[in-house]
């Protein structure tokens, strides 16, 4: 008996993935957790990458970076409401991203 693709996504191990969007979901404190999340990401790199974990991998480093990216852009902004713009949508943004995420790993859909 041979076993299909879906039936390997659903015995995958998630717990990593769900320690690594708990990290995330922390990031109103000073950032810390997300980028110690990104280094734990970083140190997975042996996990396949067409796998459930490796997608939700890649995922979460391009939710990381994107935040990062839009939080540098708010602070190099220079009026004020342009500034405050970025940020929120950066927050909005990463919020969304964490919570798709974490609810497509829970019901096991790769991103």
């Amino acid at each position: 008996m041979t076993e299909s693709p879906s039936q390997f996504l659903l015995d995958e191990d998630r717990s990593l993935g769900h320690l690594l969007y708990g990290l995330m979901c922390a990031f109103p404190l000073f950032l810390l957790p997300v980028v110690l999340g990104l280094l734990i990401n970083f140190s997975q790199r042996h996990i396949a990458p067409l796998s459930l974990m490796g997608s939700h991998l890649r995922w979460q480093r391009h939710s990381s970076f994107g935040l990062l990216l839009l939080i540098a852009l708010g602070y190099w902004t220079g009026p004020l409401w342009l500034s405050l713009s970025f940020f929120a949508f950066g927050v909005i943004w990463f919020s969304y991203r964490i919570f798709k995420g974490w609810l497509n790993l829970t019901d096991g859909v790769p991103m």
